[in-house]
């Protein structure tokens, strides 16, 4: 509530002292500064006559001050947040940005429109000199002084302060008020300001510098006022002095980070009054252009600023580490998700920092205590791809398939994983843009099968198949057991097999050609080597069609349960009609396995739906003495099971109407 306060304050101030909102912000001081060469500065202060409306605004300012004057020194060096300066970005464009001139503060009311505003022109900037005046040639100075020293903070610490404040007044009390002053006292022989703006406006530029640096301008008057005794006392003598008005020193330097818009308002308002046939028409736009310019250059300056604080603010919360810090960064989503573990089937909470040139798979840390995450892996964009699984074990999943790894991911809900491959994809695709050796044939992932293309073998990380989705060998063909035949991964293509059939290795491209456990057919492909045992040309059996293939392309695939003799107990697995085989059920012990054991063939074979009781989903194939019973997961998917069995003992191969081929029931 404090900080809220303040704020209020600090905007009740910015609009009785400046006239209008504030819109923005401007970086380091200029090189000359940043090696130790001071500008040439005058030794007197510049005495410049304020203006009539600077002063009553000066004392408005004041009144309000001395209301709070007991507050304001414990406030008062506080800084102004950078949230605070932007809520004021889009006002200063508001019609009504200027006050209405007294009729008393300009006589002869009976001047032309534009040169009213050529004149206010000049008065900001006389007013605008002397602020420039005290930012450069009291508060740098005095502090400067103070720092050499060695009496308050180091001399590295106020020039950052400053930034490039001392060739900001320079230009303008050298350069841009004295040709201003010279082209209004002959206004009457020549009558326009456009082609001194157009002249100087490109020096404006150096605001970007300034403006980029405020926020960390403001934050190191905060903290070393707090640090240093003498640096705070130091400062708040100087604001006790009258030119100050009762102003804080953040107060003062706002005033460049408004100076440019105001420029730009000033010469629309000029440009609106001017006479279609005036000669300063043509160079007044042109000017105004050029103004629009810098202060978008500004703005650029300003969004770049607030990137690389976020972008530090996330590698602070990683713990810093080298490898992985890089300005060029840009995060584009961050967020926690379920690792899905292949050996388990178990999933684990993860978080996920995904970078416009690279994703951070990390850990949140038990103990916070400097970083709040472990990172655990790093896979560049660089080359990846991602696509939506439909697994029937998981909803909402996704694979991300890297060169350095592949990840199995679930989000809590559907809109949470359209939203990461969406910023997955996004990263990708720009990726690819900046990459001229990226080919297209690298979009996607294949929809039906982990495999990697052949060409891709070796150089980037697989996918791995989950070992409850398979009960064999995904090359011999083996059932696996727990002591005499174990499941191994193949770390290039990811299929489950055995230690027969994976002992091998090879060198892996994407895990820096280090030896790797490979299967015989990858072992081959990645070496040329040729194995005693080639098994290439065997006839599969009929038996011998792999799950995901023939569900690939299936008439109906889901889970269900076999039931024995007496309708208690039973085997579940993974049951599918092919498209191919359209007369025939094939019985999986998984949905990878790549070898069924079980086919009934349907013709012939009378479908019997059988009563609910006790919430079960049973239907029966019956024929002669032959009875089978199935259990489904709902009774929408025993009636799907029913039709389509009924429909191939029937001899009918062709899919039902409004029906489609692929049919794979997704929830197990």
């Amino acid at each position: 509530m404090e900080g809220e306060a303040h704020n209020r304050r600090t905007v009740l101030n910015l609009v009785a002292v400046f006239e209008e909102h504030c819109a923005g912000k401007f970086p380091w001081r200029d090189q000359q500064a940043l090696h130790g060469q001071a500008i040439p500065a005058t030794n007197q202060p510049q005495q410049l006559p304020a203006p009539p409306a600077s002063q009553r605004l000066s004392q408005m300012a004041a009144k309000h001050e001395a209301e709070q004057e007991n507050e304001e020194e414990q406030q008062g060096r506080r800084g102004l947040s950078f949230k605070c300066l932007q809520s004021f970005r889009h006002k200063i464009s508001e019609d009504n940005w200027r006050r209405q001139q007294d009729p008393d503060l300009r006589p002869g009311s009976k001047e032309p429109e534009e040169k009213k505003i050529a004149l206010e022109l000049l008065e900001t900037e006389q007013a605008y000199v002397n602020r420039l005046h005290l930012l450069d040639q009291i508060f740098y100075t005095e502090l400067m002084k103070e720092a050499k020293n060695g009496k308050t903070v180091p001399e590295e610490v106020v020039k950052m302060i400053f930034s490039n404040i001392s060739s900001i007044y320079q230009f303008h009390a050298k350069f841009f008020l004295p040709e201003l002053q010279k082209r209004m006292e002959d206004w009457s022989c020549n009558p326009r300001i456009g082609d001194v703006i157009q002249k100087l406006a490109p020096f404006l530029k150096m605001y970007g510098e300034y403006v980029k640096n405020f926020d960390k301008a403001v934050e190191l008057i905060t903290v070393w006022s707090e640090k240093s005794p003498p640096f705070q006392e130091l400062i708040a003598d100087i604001q006790k002095r009258k030119v100050c008005a009762n102003l804080t020193l953040q107060h003062h330097m706002l005033e460049p980070v408004q100076r440019i818009p105001r420029y730009e308002l000033l010469l629309k308002d000029y440009i609106r009054k001017l006479p279609p046939e005036s000669p300063d028409r043509e160079d007044a736009e042109k000017a105004l252009e050029m103004i629009f310019m810098v202060a978008k250059h500004s703005n650029a300056a300003i969004a770049e600023m607030e990137r690389l604080q976020n972008l530090w603010a996330v590698y602070q919360r990683l713990g810093l580490e080298n490898d992985i810090i890089d300005p060029s960064n840009e995060l584009i989503k961050e967020g926690p998700i379920q690792k899905i573990s292949t050996r388990t089937s178990s999933t684990s909470e993860k978080y996920l920092f995904l970078f416009n040139n690279m994703l951070l798979y990390c850990v949140p840390k038990v103990i916070q205590v400097g970083a709040e995450f472990q990172v655990h892996l790093r896979i560049d964009v660089d080359g990846m791809k991602v696509r939506e699984l439909k697994d029937t074990q998981f909803p909402h999943t996704f694979l991300v398939s890297g060169k350095q790894r592949t990840l199995e991911l679930q989000a809590r809900s559907g809109e949470e994983m359209d939203a990461w491959i969406k910023a997955f994809q996004d990263a990708i695709d720009k990726k690819e843009k900046r990459s001229e050796t990226f080919k297209a044939a690298l979009y996607g992932l294949e929809t039906r099968t982990p495999a990697l293309k052949t060409e891709e073998l070796g150089r980037r990380a697989p996918q791995w198949v989950r070992d409850n989705l398979v009960t064999m060998c995904m090359r011999c063909k083996e059932p696996f057991n727990a002591i005499t035949r174990r499941r191994h991964h193949c770390r290039a293509c990811g299929y489950v097999v055995c230690a027969r059939c994976s002992d091998y290795k090879a060198e892996l491209q994407y895990d820096g050609n280090r030896l790797n456990r490979v299967c015989q057919e990858c072992y081959v492909f990645l070496t040329g080597h040729v194995v005693p045992e080639d098994r290439e040309g065997k006839h599969k059996g009929i038996l011998e069609k792999e799950a995901a293939e023939v569900s690939g392309k299936s008439l109906l695939c889901s889970s269900l349960q076999l039931l024995d003799k007496n309708g208690k107990g039973g085997t579940r697995g993974w049951f599918v009609i092919p498209q191919d085989d359209p007369l025939v059920l094939y019985i999986y012990a998984a949905p990878q396995d790549v070898r069924a054991h079980t086919s009934i063939p349907l013709l012939g074979y009378q479908v019997r739906d059988l009563p609910q009781g006790d919430s079960r989903h049973l239907f029966q194939l019956v024929q002669s003495r032959q009875v089978y019973t199935f259990m489904a997961d709902s009774e929408e998917l025993k009636q799907r099971w029913m039709r389509t069995m009924a429909r191939s003992a029937a001899g009918i191969t062709h899919p039902e109407e409004g029906e489609d081929a692929d049919s794979c029931d997704e929830a197990e």
